[in-house]
C-alpha cells in the first residue's frame, strides 16, 4: 500500500493545515502508516526535532504537530524547506533542518531549483517509508505568476502524480467562485490532478448550502468530499499569523489574570503562549500599541525573527515605555528568545546576521544580560527545573546571551524580581512550571490564581482526536484514502480558459 494526497487551498488560511492534520489522525486510526509533508513552508513558527541520524533539526511547527497527529516521529523530511521571513523582501532558508542562507523575493521567479530538488528528494524518501503521505500545499495552487518555479502545490503534484483536493473557507465568502476560478485558471495538465473539494468553516444549515455544492460538482465534474463546520477549539499550534488572536478566559471562572503579548511585526513561535490560552482563568490579548496593554497583569515579549528591527519598532510605538512602566510597578514581565534579548542591556550584530554588520543598540535594561548575534544557529532540546518544577523547552537562535553579575540564574536565561527572560521556547507547555509561574505572577500583580490542573499534552491530543472525529463525521474519509491510494481519476474534465 503506497499513496499520496495533496491538500491545497483557495487562499492562505483556508484550512489546509487543519484538514491535513485531521486526515493524518483519521488515516492513522485505520492503521495506515502516514506521514505529513510540506515541501516549502513560510513561517516563523518552527520547532526542533531530531533527524533519523540523531542530529537536531528545525522544521515548521505545523508539520511537527501533524507528525504527532499521524502518530509518527517528526523529522526534517516532513518539511524539507522552511522559509523564515526576516523582512518583506528576504527570508532565511532552512533546508532539511539546517540553515542554508537567504532567499530574496526575486528568487521566487526561478532561483529555487536547489530547493525544489531537496523537496522532491525528501518526498520520494517519505513515500518509500510510509503507506500514505498527506502533503499540504502553500497559499493557492493558482499563483499563475509563480507557477513555473512551483514545487509546493501542483509542481509537487506533477512530480509525484498526486491527486489533489482543494479546501475553501466559506467563512470569507465567495467560496464557490474561488473554487471554480482556482481550477479554471490552471493549465490542462494541472487541472487533471485536481480531484475534489472540501468546504471549511461552515456555520448554519447545511441544507441551504446543498444547491451550491451540487452546482459546483456539475460545473467542475469533481465531487465535494465534505463540509467541515466551524469549531471554536481548533486554534492550538497555529502556524499562520493570520490565526493570531486573543484567548479569553472561561466565563464564570472567577478572577482572571490578564496577559498582554506584544504583537511584534516579525513575531515568531507565538505558539509559546498557547498554553496560557488553555488556562480557564487567564485572558490573553495581543497588543500592538500602549493602550492595548493598559490594565494588563503580565506582559510577554515573545520571540521574533528580527530582534533589532522589532526593538526599534517597539520604541517607535512607545511600547518600550509601557513595558518599562509595567515593570517599574513591580508587575511581571516575561521575555522569550528575541523578547528576552530586548530586555537586556545591549543587542549587537557584528557579523550582520539580521541586518547591517556592526549594529549595536541598547536594550530595555530590565535584565543584566548582553546579546551578540553569531552566524551559527543553536538548535537544542534543553530541560531543567525552575520554581520547584521540571521544565522543558527548545532553542532556535543565533543570539548568544551573556548574563551579568546582577542577573539571577533562570533556565535558559536570567531573572530580576518579577522580570524573567529565557531563550527556551515552549516552557509554558510544562504544566507544573506554567502554573507555578502564574501563581507568582498573580501575586506580583496583586491578584489571585489557583492551579487549574490543565494538562497541555492531553489537550493537544484531545485536539487531534476532535479533528479526526470531525473528519469522520463531515468528510468522506474512506473516499479520500482511496483517492490517495489509487491516484487521480481518469477523465476529469478540463475547464476554460485552462483548456486552451
Amino acid at each position: 500500500m503506497r499513496g499520496s494526497l495533496l491538500v491545497a487551498g483557495t487562499t492562505s488560511d483556508a484550512g489546509k493545515t487543519v484538514v491535513t492534520t485531521a486526515l493524518c489522525r483519521a488515516f492513522a486510526r485505520r492503521g495506515v502508516r502516514v506521514a505529513p509533508f510540506k515541501a516549502q513552508n513560510m513561517s516563523n513558527n518552527s520547532m526542533v526535532c531530531l533527524s533519523p541520524e540523531g542530529d537536531t533539526a528545525e522544521i515548521g511547527r505545523a508539520q511537527w504537530s501533524q507528525a504527532l497527529a499521524a502518530r509518527a516521529v517528526p523529522e526534517p523530511a516532513m518539511n524539507p524547506v522552511l522559509l523564515k521571513p526576516g523582512s518583506d523582501r528576504r527570508s532565511h532558508v532552512v533546508v532539511m533542518g539546517q540553515p542554508a542562507g537567504d532567499l530574496r523575493a526575486a528568487d521566487f521567479l526561478g532561483g529555487r531549483t536547489h530547493l525544489r530538488d531537496a523537496a522532491f528528494a525528501a518526498y520520494d524518501d517519505l513515500t518509500g517509508r510510509y503507506d500514505v503521505v498527506v502533503a499540504e500545499g502553500a497559499g493557492s495552487p493558482t499563483e499563475i505568476n509563480l507557477r513555473a518555479g512551483d514545487f509546493v502545490n501542483l509542481g509537487l503534484a506533477r512530480h509525484g502524480r498526486i491527486p489533489t483536493v482543494v479546501v475553501g473557507d466559506i467563512d470569507r465568502g465567495g467560496v464557490f467562485a474561488s473554487m471554480f476560478g482556482t481550477l479554471a485558471l490552471l493549465d490542462a495538465d494541472d487541472q487533471r490532478l485536481v480531484a475534489g473539494w472540501v468546504v471549511n468553516k461552515f456555520r448554519g444549515d447545511l441544507g441551504l448550502l446543498a444547491p451550491g455544492l451540487e452546482r459546483l460538482r456539475d460545473l467542475t465534474g469533481r465531487p465535494v468530499h465534505g463540509v467541515l463546520p466551524w469549531h471554536p477549539d481548533l486554534w492550538l499550534d497555529s502556524e499562520d499569523a493570520l490565526d493570531l488572536g486573543g484567548r479569553r478566559a472561561d466565563e464564570g471562572s472567577g478572577p482572571t489574570l490578564r496577559v498582554a503579548v506584544v504583537r511584534l511585526p516579525r513575531i515568531s513561535n507565538f505558539t509559546d503562549v498557547d498554553a496560557l490560552g488553555l488556562e480557564p482563568a487567564v485572558d490573553v490579548v495581543f497588543a500592538a500599541e500602549p493602550r492595548a496593554m493598559a490594565g494588563a497583569d503580565v506582559v510577554v515579549l515573545p520571540g521574533t525573527r528580527a530582534t533589532l528591527a522589532d526593538l526599534a519598532w517597539l520604541r517607535e510605538r512607545g511600547l518600550d515605555r509601557a513595558v518599562l512602566g509595567h515593570a517599574a510597578a513591580g508587575r511581571p514581565v516575561l521575555g522569550i528568545c528575541g523578547g528576552f534579548q530586548m530586555l537586556g542591556r545591549t543587542v549587537a550584530d557584528p557579523a550582520g546576521v539580521e541586518g547591517p554588520a556592526g549594529a549595536e543598540v541598547p536594550g530595555l535594561g530590565l535584565l543584566d544580560v548582553a546579546t551578540v548575534f553569531e552566524p551559527g544557529k543553536i538548535l537544542a532540546l534543553p530541560r531543567g527545573s525552575a520554581l520547584g518544577e521540571e521544565v522543558r523547552g527548545y532553542e532556535i537562535h543565533h543570539g548568544r546571551v551573556t548574563r551579568g553579575r546582577e542577573a539571577e540564574e533562570f533556565p535558559g536565561g536570567a531573572a530580576a524580581g518579577a522580570v524573567l527572560g529565557t531563550m527556551w521556547h515552549g516552557t509554558l507547555e510544562s504544566d507544573g512550571f506554567r502554573q507555578a509561574w502564574l501563581g507568582l505572577a498573580a501575586a506580583a500583580a496583586g491578584t489571585s490564581y489557583h492551579p487549574s490542573g490543565v494538562r497541555f499534552g492531553e489537550r493537544r491530543e484531545a485536539r487531534y482526536e476532535l479533528l479526526a472525529d470531525l473528519a469522520e463525521e463531515h468528510l468522506d474519509v474512506d473516499a479520500l484514502l482511496d483517492l490517495a491510494l489509487t491516484g487521480p481519476p481518469a477523465g476529469l474534465p478540463v475547464l476554460p480558459p485552462g483548456a486552451g
